[in-house]
């Protein structure tokens, strides 16, 4: 008889069908109108499993640190449980006592699982946090920039201002006008971290449109908002959308269409930026004409768009792409100053929106009731936190000086690198630098289901289980998931929990770490803490038989109404911001005093390293954007269906201009070379007028798989983005800034060899 559990994933519900320890196949969720077809990932049992312990011949042999160079490319020996723990945690002890916690770094940066229990990050903290810390992160890949500017003009958490925005009711009932900078793509609504509900956007988008609601898509790809409902397109060279914003504000200052009130009574600093815009603090005035000459956009154009959005009631969305981009802070602060001008923040279905169109839960017009997680101490003192995506830097560069909002520090010698979840080979910038400073810490822990690029240059490898193969329990925005376990982990593999209570054990630390409890045990206590607050759940038993829980106070994602900042609009006194003057913040005391010459103190257009009709222009013609891929989560199952069944001659797909192609000699289905000054790939031709003649589009995620000279043969785009910060207040990553050149390969394509198996070879 097949077996029917459920799954909570970062894409959505699902219901598993198994039989004889196998899935035969992945349902959506009742409750979910519209599935994401990433779960059929799911259906894969792949030859690409880790199914026993592994170690890195070189460093069993040699001991640590030796021959970093050789990772990637040594052969790996199998080995017993007891010994790989016992390795790994002989180096935890030996790191710590030799050199301190800060030559620790612990990675687990990414979307390893969105079960409470198995989240592998969480459990990696929770463990190296009890043994006296780490060098750690802030922010994300994803919004590093959002997150380190927002709080200084709103005075707000960005993903607080997010739980906080504009519903979907709301703008279905109110907008006249929804103009999206970076796009409103649909696949990407189909994601959250932490686990995605069932999907909603695509219905609202189109009941916005049925009730009047007009599209604006400002942005390089025609597509990047769903063609159901028929949005308005203006193509807008990449990272050129903050001169677009301070022209349009120019021509309101002009037309004298400002809201006086509004930035008289809510906005702090107003006149300062007015003086930079109209040119009177740097003799440049942002016209519509200066802004033409960057944005590729015709300068009354320009101006008829700022009056439409002042005439109508009007939504400024901002999607995370823009603000992945040299001096990326610059886009949501100035979009912001873009909605303070129109004076409709705090309206119904005006004002100003983000990121609508990058991840599930926006526009839920809810705060989502989280199920408890692992515990996890606090961080202790003393080793150093750094902005996520300076990696790479923290291990090239010990003894650097860095800056970050508003502080210093030096980087560590890290000696050391634990990583459990995610795939630093996928969304770092610069993968080629990446790979040669991966060659300098002296030992590597990598807990991963599969043989994945990160996998392959660990020295030590755990193999874990995938959220298939154990019980847990999730959250989303309108239900509870428990996850079934399905089927077995096949081999040697273990649950994360049970790896690192293996590595507490060897620690003294296993009573602390477990609590005397199972994994298992874990579920149903994290899920009893919930029911302690919520009287309304069943037991544990019903919900486990069930599958799901729905929360009763809750609606249907984005029919709660909600408006961003409508009561700091009402009483901007009574209800003022956590900004030091309690307003909208477009001059910021704070940031000047911080003297970056990367981040001025209000909104201003900076000229990036490279651009379209700028710099490097001459040399390499075309904008490469690398946005998030539609047919699988990031790098995840990028071996298996959905995603291959995408690839073109067996890489991952190159979108580019018909003209473009033309003037190459590229046909449809071709392999053809990506390049710039800092590397290369292959991908397969994809011919598509829906992209600016000057922009080539190649998603994220392909496996790296880097041939002797470096050239990536799967098509990973981040080996031609550069591996430079956004600017000193966030050092976010700037992978959107980015010029290449594209030409036909000849010859015969050398084969994809990241979805292969490694070597492996027997103990002397």
């Amino acid at each position: 008889m097949n077996k029917l559990t459920s799954l909570g994933t970062h894409f959505g519900p699902y219901r598993i069908e198994s039989r004889d320890n196998e899935v035969v196949a992945v349902h959506g969720h009742e409750l979910d109108p519209s599935p994401s077809p990433i779960g059929q990932a799911y259906l894969h049992r792949s030859e690409l499993r880790v199914l026993r312990p592994a170690v890195r011949r070189s460093w069993l042999e040699g001991g640590p640190g030796t021959r970093g160079d050789l990772r990637g490319k040594d052969p790996f020996i199998q080995v017993e449980w007891d010994q790989a723990i016992a390795l790994a945690s002989d180096e935890l002890k030996r790191i710590r006592t030799s050199h301190g916690p800060q030559a620790l770094f612990a990675g687990s940066y990414g979307w390893g699982s969105s079960g409470r229990v198995h989240a592998p990050g969480a459990l990696l903290f929770r463990l190296l946090r009890m043994y006296g810390g780490f060098t750690d992160v802030w922010g994300t890949y994803s919004s590093t920039a959002a997150e380190g500017i927002v709080p200084y003009f709103l005075g707000m958490r960005y993903h607080a201002a997010i739980g906080r925005g504009t519903s979907w009711s709301v703008i279905s009932e109110h907008t006249d006008l929804f103009v999206s900078f970076g796009g409103l793509r649909r696949t990407n609504t189909e994601v959250t971290y932490g686990g995605q509900g069932t999907h909603h956007t695509e219905n609202w988008m189109k009941k916005a449109k049925s009730n009047g609601t007009e599209f604006l898509n400002i942005g390089p790809l025609r597509d990047d908002i769903d063609s159901q409902i028929e949005p308005r397109w203006q193509p807008i060279r990449p990272g050129t959308d903050v001169a677009f914003m301070l022209a349009c504000i120019h021509t309101l200052i002009c037309k004298k269409r400002i809201d006086e009130d509004f930035v008289e009574t809510h906005v702090q600093g107003w006149e300062q930026f007015a003086e930079y815009v109209m040119g009177e603090s740097d003799h440049q005035p942002k016209s519509s004409a200066w802004a033409s000459n960057i944005t590729g956009i015709d300068a009354n154009t320009i101006e008829e768009l700022a009056e439409e959005m002042s005439n109508r009631r009007t939504l400024i969305n901002v999607g995370l792409s823009v603000q992945r981009a040299d001096h990326g802070e610059q886009s949501y602060w100035a979009a912001t100053a873009l909605a303070c001008a129109l004076g409709q923040i705090g309206l119904p279905g005006g004002g100003i929106a983000f990121p609508f169109g990058a991840q599930g839960n926006v526009g839920a017009g809810q705060v989502r009731k989280r199920v408890p997680g692992m515990p996890i101490p606090p961080r202790p003192p003393g080793p150093p936190v750094i902005s996520v995506s300076r990696f790479r830097e923290l291990l090239d560069q010990p003894g650097a000086s860095y800056d970050c909002n508003g502080e210093s520090g030096q980087f560590p010698d890290i000696k050391m690198v634990w990583w459990a979840g995610g795939n630093p080979f996928h969304h770092h910038q610069n993968l080629n630098e990446l790979a040669s400073a991966w060659e300098r810490p002296e030992t590597i822990v990598v807990q991963e289901p599969f043989w994945t690029p990160t996998a392959r240059r660990a020295d030590i490898v755990f193999p874990s289980s995938t959220p298939l193969e154990r019980n847990d329990i999730g959250g989303a925005e309108n239900l509870m998931i428990s996850h079934g376990r399905a089927v077995d982990p096949p081999g040697e593999a273990r649950d994360d929990y049970e790896i690192l209570a293996m590595v507490a054990d060897q620690l003294d630390l296993k009573d602390r770490f477990t609590e005397g409890r199972t994994g298992d045990q874990w579920v149903e206590v994290l899920y009893d803490l919930f029911r302690a607050e919520n009287e309304w759940a069943p037991d544990f038993h019903e919900f486990c038989e069930a599958g799901y829980l729905r929360h009763p106070d809750m609606s249907e994602m984005g029919e709660n109404e909600q408006v961003f900042l409508s009561e700091f609009r009402s009483d901007p006194v009574a209800h003022s911001l956590g900004t030091p003057s309690g307003r909208i913040e477009l001059w910021s005391e704070t940031i000047a005093g911080f003297g970056y010459d990367d981040c001025p103190p209000h909104p201003a257009w900076m000229e990036p390293y490279e651009r379209l009709g700028g710099t490097n222009s001459d040399q390499w013609p075309l904008h490469l954007v690398s946005n998030q891929p539609s047919v699988r989560l990031h790098s995840q199952y990028d071996h298996t269906e959905p995603s291959r069944g995408a690839k073109v001659a067996g890489r991952e797909p190159i979108r580019i201009h018909p003209t473009t192609a033309r003037d190459r000699g590229i046909s449809e289905g071709d392999v053809v070379r990506v390049f710039n000054n800092r590397g290369s790939c292959l991908a397969g031709a994809l011919l598509d007028d829906a992209l600016m003649p000057e922009v080539v589009q190649l998603s994220t995620g392909a496996w790296y798989d880097p041939d002797p000279e470096g050239m990536c043969r799967a098509g990973n785009p981040n080996v031609l983005t550069r591996d430079k910060g956004t600017s000193k207040l966030a050092q976010g990553p700037s992978a959107h800034t980015c010029l290449v050149d594209i030409e036909l390969f000849v010859g015969v394509a050398p084969r994809v060899e990241s979805y292969d198996q490694p070597q492996f070879v027997d103990q002397q």
